[in-house]
Order: structure tokens, then sequence, then C-alpha cells
């Protein structure tokens, strides 16, 4: 009878050997995608930036990507093209000579009461958030796994990740479910030394929100412990080391970047004088 061999001695690749040299962020045109390409960038790697509706914006990552001594390349893509925006990762993925980080920050949202909300928004923003996020996740995978060297995968959740709000039946639907999936992700590509993390932002000045970042500081938010929105570069700085060297005993977890908003259920909840809460 054979000796049975150690779990971890088929691993193919040591996460503690891994050292990246590309990464490609989607949704990389403005706010925490720019932020994260920005500070990759200024840890290394090369760059691949796309963008959706902003090729202006996404040319301005570039250059930054740029100033910081990193090559960058751009590309449009739509996650809702199913299943051709998979083709505009490996297209990257080529120009750059390959990738190593991987990190999945494109999505949308709703703010419709659920009884309202239309068939055609929930898909919309289902397919954005979740159906497009596993297309495009999945190729970066293959990638890694065909080269043997390791990677570092991150999904952008949100707190609605763990927790549901009012008005956002879809995107709280596809975020749970992308923590589900990363999860996933997470154990079975473990045996090819790439990690997967998702990280989870709360209230971040960006164009999403419609709060300028240069005036977070300023702007009192009571019910959050920190007491205001974060900044971009907040959950970049988080991404950066889940897909740096130092992180990797780390997968399959889900990190609130929110100021300490989800620990005030209870709190918040008992403070609330009116039901405003209620509607959108």
């Amino acid at each position: 009878m054979s000796a049975r061999v150690p779990w971890n001695a088929a691993m193919s690749t040591d996460t503690r050997d891994f050292t990246p040299q590309t990464a490609i962020i989607t949704a990389s045109d403005s706010g925490m995608g720019r932020a994260t390409a920005v500070a990759l960038a200024r840890a290394g790697l090369d760059i691949g930036v796309t963008w959706h509706s902003d090729e202006e914006g996404a040319r301005e990552t570039a250059r930054l990507v740029e100033a910081e001594g990193r090559r960058a390349v751009v590309s449009h893509l739509d996650v809702t093209d199913i299943p051709a925006c998979g083709d505009v990762i490996d297209t990257l993925a080529d120009e750059l000579g390959g990738v190593d980080v991987f990190v999945n920050n494109a999505g949308t949202g709703e703010s419709t009461l659920f009884v309202d909300l239309d068939l055609e928004t929930w898909r919309r923003t289902v397919t954005t958030d979740l159906e497009g996020a596993f297309v495009v996740m999945q190729r970066a995978a293959k990638r890694m796994v065909a080269a043997g060297r390791g990677g570092r995968i991150v999904g952008v959740t949100s707190v609605h990740e763990h927790q549901p709000k009012v008005g956002s039946s879809a995107y709280d639907a596809s975020k749970h479910g992308l923590g589900g999936l990363l999860k996933t992700m997470a154990i079975e590509l473990a045996d090819h030394g790439i990690t997967v993390n998702a990280v989870a932002p709360g209230l971040i000045a960006t164009p999403m929100t419609g709060i300028d970042p240069s005036e977070a500081s300023q702007t009192r938010r009571p019910g959050i412990p920190i007491a205001r929105p974060g900044v971009p570069e907040e959950i970049a700085a988080v991404i950066a080391f889940l897909c740096s060297p130092a992180a990797s005993y780390v997968t399959g977890a889900s990190w609130p970047v929110d100021g300490g908003m989800l620990q005030m259920g209870p709190m918040a909840g008992a403070s609330l004088e009116s039901d405003d809460w209620r509607s959108v």
C-alpha cells in the first residue's frame, strides 16, 4: 500500500514564491480602479487598464501608471458582452506578457424597491456584477494556471456582500453571489498557488457615490464610526496588500474596508427615529 502524499506536497506553486509583474484592473478609468492601478504600478507592476464609457479617464490612468515608470495598455471592456468580454482579458494579457494579478472592479447598481424593479434592470445589474465577473475572472485564472507561476485575484464586492440595503435587491444578490463565487475560487485555485479574496468597500468618495474625494474628510457621516466616507486610495492600499507576496497566506477572505460601518447594525438601528429608511 503506497503512502499517502500530503495535500500541500502536490501544490504546483507555493504562494510564498509569488512575484507579480503584471496586473489587469477592470473599470480602472476612475475611482477605486484608477487608485488600484496606480498603487500596483508603484509596487512595480505593468498594468492593463479597462474602461466602459470613459476612454479619456482610462488614458489618464495610463498616464499616471507611466508616471510611476511602468507600462500601461488600455482596452475597452463591456462586461455585459457575454462571453466576448473574456477575449478582452486574453488580449490584454497577451499585450502585457501575462497576467499575474487580476482585480475585478467593474460593477453597477440600482436604487429601486424590489416590487418596482423591472426584469431588464435586474438582468443588467446581475450580468454586470456577477455573470460578467465570472467570465473575466475565469479567463484570467486560466491564464494563471497555464503559466504555472501562481497569482492573485481580488474581487471588489461591497459591504452589501454582507448586509442588504433597501432599493438594491439586484445589487445585493449579485454581491452576495460574487462573494460566494470568490470563496469557491479560493479553494479550487489554491492548488495552483493562486489566492482569491474579496474587498468589500463601504461608502467611498467616487463618481458612483457622487462624493468628491477632496471633500471626504469634511463630509460627516455619523453612522460610520470613522465618521466620514473613505477615499479610493484606502481601498487600493488593501487590494495592493492582497496582491503582494506579503499576503501569501490570505485566501478566501472578504475584507470590509468601511470605516467600521458593518459594526453599527444594532446601534444604528436603535438610533433611527423615522421610517425614511424604508424608501429610496
